[in-house]
């Protein structure tokens, strides 16, 4: 069997994540952390297992699909740095639009859920992988064969900066230039992007760049006050692996056959989550909103406060 360049080069990068994992999982015991546990590490594990079964079953396809629409490709890049440089580019900001796709339609988001389901963030989290995603990744990926890149090297693009998006799930502070995390996604933005609070909900999407989510409107820091709380707004009470993989389908289901017209149906499917015919639940995003206007509340108050008491002290000074 022979080997090529990418294929070794895949293999070390993974094979340098796994170290780190062993590392990580030493030092959380060493200092008693807690960042890791039995349970929800196999769990990353089966959910991985799983990914890697149905991405070897249809990889073929996947394979045959690019290179078929590379032969319509509309230009070719010849200078390779240059090649190489706007192939990542361009499939950064394709998994940006992909990971988005996954939060803000709620049929994707049945899908990608698993891999937000953990209330743990370690290295293995990002093991923790939307099985299902296979079956569609490729059709966000054909802009790529038209743009004159062949299959094997969309392919290998994509390994690489998936193996980048493991190494940023972690709770260990690394010291970044200022600039770094202006241009990249950092560990402390991807805890972010992993957090239930409602603040955090649908934020920084990224896998390589977190450019896309300060151009496009769905940034946001790690911020002292709010402190980050790991998993779903509302966990499932069974976190089998395979309630994990399901239970949004089956939630997405009940609320499908409840809907009173077919129009409501269709919304469950392709609105985003939490979206409710009544209005029972909320979207993040107007959930977002109330968050703001009662913190402007609050803040008026608390000014309001401020002046009242420098009134008061004005006017007993001045009857002293």
């Amino acid at each position: 069997m022979n080997f090529t360049g990418s294929d070794i080069s895949v293999v070390g990068l993974f094979g340098f994540v796994i170290v780190l994992t062993l590392v990580e999982m030493y030092f959380s015991y060493a200092h008693d952390r807690k960042l890791y546990t039995k349970r929800d590490t196999w769990t990353n594990i089966y959910l991985m297992t799983a990914a890697i079964v149905i991405n070897l079953a249809t990889k073929t396809g996947t394979f045959f699909l690019l290179q078929y629409c590379y032969q319509f490709r509309l230009f070719q890049i010849p200078n390779i740095w240059l090649y190489w440089f706007v192939l990542i580019l361009a499939q950064d900001f394709l998994y940006w639009f992909l990971h988005t796709v996954g939060h803000y339609v709620r049929f994707f988001w049945a899908m990608h859920v698993t891999h937000h389901s953990s209330e743990h963030f370690n290295l293995t989290t990002g093991f923790r992988s939307t099985v299902f995603e296979p079956l569609y990744r490729v059709f966000f990926y054909l802009p790529l064969a038209f743009m004159g890149f062949t299959a094997v090297d969309i392919i290998f693009a994509y390994l690489v900066t998936q193996i980048y998006g493991n190494l940023v799930h972690t709770q260990y502070d690394i010291k970044l230039p200022k600039w770094y995390g202006y241009i990249f996604v950092t560990p402390s933005h991807h805890r972010v992007h992993h957090a239930s609070n409602v603040r955090y909900l649908d934020k920084n999407m990224g896998m390589v760049l977190i450019l896309w989510d300060r151009w496009f409107g769905t940034f946001q820091e790690e911020l002292p006050e709010d402190v980050i709380k790991y998993g779903l707004t509302t966990q499932p009470e069974d976190t089998g692996a395979v309630n994990i993989i399901f239970h949004e389908f089956i939630a997405l289901s009940a609320d499908v056959k409840k809907a009173p017209t077919f129009i409501d149906k269709v919304k469950y499917i392709f609105n985003p989550p939490g979206w409710s015919h009544d209005g029972s639940t909320k979207i993040a995003k107007i959930m977002q909103q109330e968050l703001r206007e009662e913190e402007e509340k609050r803040y008026e108050a608390l000014q309001q406060d401020k002046v009242k008491g420098l009134n008061d002290r004005g006017e007993l000074s001045s009857t002293g």
